[in-house]
Order: C-alpha cells, then structure tokens, then sequence
C-alpha cells in the first residue's frame, strides 16, 4: 500500500478486499480524476449545452449510463464555473460516482421525498432534475452556512418546490412522513481519498470510525420512522467500509426493512468492489471513478 495510506485503512482494506484489490484501490486514490458534471435539464437541455460547450472551446464525452452526465477530459473546475452555462445554474459539477444514488431514487408520481443530509444540493438538485421538477422535496442541513449555501443552490438550478430545514434530520418532527428518502450520510470519506502529496491523508483511525458509525446508524434509524410503509430508502456513502455501508444497513433490516435488490445493470456499467450484502452496489476507486456505497430499502 501507499505510505500515505493511513494505517488503519490499509489494514481494513486489505482485510475486506485482500492485498490485490487493496493496491488497486489505492492506485485509485493517486489518480487525478477528471471534471465531470451534469446538464440540468430544468434549464438547459443536452443538446444546448453540448453546443455552447462547444462554442466555447470545452471538449467533453458522454457517460454511456446517463445521458445528462459529462466528462470533461482537459478542462479544469475553474474553466467550467467561468461559463454563463455555470453561472446560470444549467450545468453542476459533480462526481459520476455521486450522480448515481439519485438514479436509484423511485421519482415517479410527483412523491414527497426527504434527503436528509442535502447540502451543498449535488444530489437534491439531480432529483429535481431528474422529476422534471415534480417531487415536493425537503431538504435538511443542520450547519446554518452549509444550509444557506444549500439554499442558493437550489434557486440556481431551478428546483422550485424544495424547502430546506436548518435543523439535524435526527432530530425531525415525529410528524413527518414521506414517500421515499435520501440517505446521503455523513462518512469517513475512506472511498474519495486524495494521495498525491498536496494534502495530508484524512484522518483515519478506530475511534473516529466508530463515531461516524453511531451517526448513520441513528440516521438510518430516524430515516425508517419517517418512511411511510411501502416507501423505498436509498443509503448511500462515499465509503468502500463495510462498518459504514451493510452494517449500518443491516442495522434496517433487522428493524423489519426489506432490501431492493439494485439493477444487477449496474455491475457492468460500474467498477465493483464485491458486497457482503447481495443486491448492494460498492463502487472501487479508479481514475474516473470515487469510491461509493449504496442500498435500496423498503420500509414493510
């Protein structure tokens, strides 16, 4: 493993995957991706923006699995925020493995949908997007300045019938019901590791882990109490830990969840890394890809 690799992690790494896959992870983590994003399509469709793109000299690829998503092979994030097509809230910058939870997310029929962890809005926005403006959603960001810059987002892009909470999701009125969650949960980051020397390694060790851990788990807790029964949840991490992924999801089926499969579509779109729980997705770390987790639930 790379000596930047905190210890800890290349222990559990090699201990989940096996030492073959872990030094593929961490070839992962030195490489540089590139910028990648999405048109969004309340504003802007594909084809004006590829045009525009192109009028302003960015050359882009598209994503095989998401007609929206782009890769921007030779540009920088600076290069793509000094576009009107930025500015005007037509196009945001996110990370293809990012861009995939919303895509589990059930968005027919206009529901009620809750993403209880939402901001800076990347997967709040996408799912505004991707109803073509028709969930009633609410968003919950318990850091007042996260919940203000959560806040701008959304009225940039377009997404009108979204109300954002300040408060901590944990901590929601008993009250509320909704037709399907958004669990983007707050993790230890161990999937989007950056090891080319400009940065320190993330801080990694048992005891943080442990903590992070207990937050999910009473996340994923309060996110089945405001589930209506029927209603679907998607847990989703920018973790390749398996504490923080089917443990915790484990954790909701114990409390009577039953798990929704993901298209087994995914496994050959996607680079895997292999589940102890069939039916969830693990993305590995590549040199296109971070490392992310994600389940499907539904609530009996």
């Amino acid at each position: 493993m790379h000596p930047l690799v905190p210890p800890f992690l290349s222990q559990a790494l090699t201990a989940r995957y096996g030492a073959e896959m872990a030094e593929e992870i961490c070839a992962g983590f030195l490489t540089r991706r590139p910028v990648t994003f999405r048109i969004n399509t309340l504003k802007a469709t594909a084809e004006e923006a590829d045009a525009a793109l192109a009028e302003a000299g960015v050359a882009v690829r598209p994503v095989p699995w998401y007609g929206d998503a782009r890769i921007a092979d030779g540009a920088l994030e600076r290069d793509l925020q000094a576009l009107p097509l930025y500015t005007e809230g037509k196009i945001y910058l996110q990370s293809l493995s990012a861009m995939v939870p919303a895509l589990l997310m059930p968005l027919e029929g206009s529901p009620s949908v809750l993403d209880m962890c939402a901001a800076p809005g990347g997967k709040s926005t996408q799912m505004a997007a991707l109803s073509g403006g028709s969930i009633s959603l609410t968003c919950c960001e318990r850091d007042a300045l996260r919940a203000q810059r959560l806040r701008h987002n959304l009225a940039l892009q377009g997404a009108g019938r979204a109300v954002v909470m300040n408060t901590d999701a944990r901590r929601l009125d008993p009250l509320f019901r909704f037709d399907a969650i958004l669990l983007d949960a707050p993790c230890t980051g161990s999937g989007t590791l950056v090891l080319d020397g400009s940065q320190p390694p993330r801080r990694m060790e048992p005891a943080w882990v442990s903590k992070t851990v207990a937050t999910q788990k009473a996340l994923m807790k309060r996110a089945l109490q405001a589930l209506r029964p029927g209603g679907t949840l998607v847990y989703a991490t920018c973790s390749i830990l398996r504490e923080e992924n089917e443990e915790v999801v484990q954790t909701a089926l114990d409390a009577g969840a039953r798990l929704l499969p993901v298209d087994p579509a995914w496994e050959s779109r996607l680079p895997t890394l292999p589940v102890s729980l069939p039916g969830c997705l693990c993305i590995r770390p590549t040199g296109l890809y971070e490392g992310f987790f994600a389940a499907r639930l539904q609530k009996q």
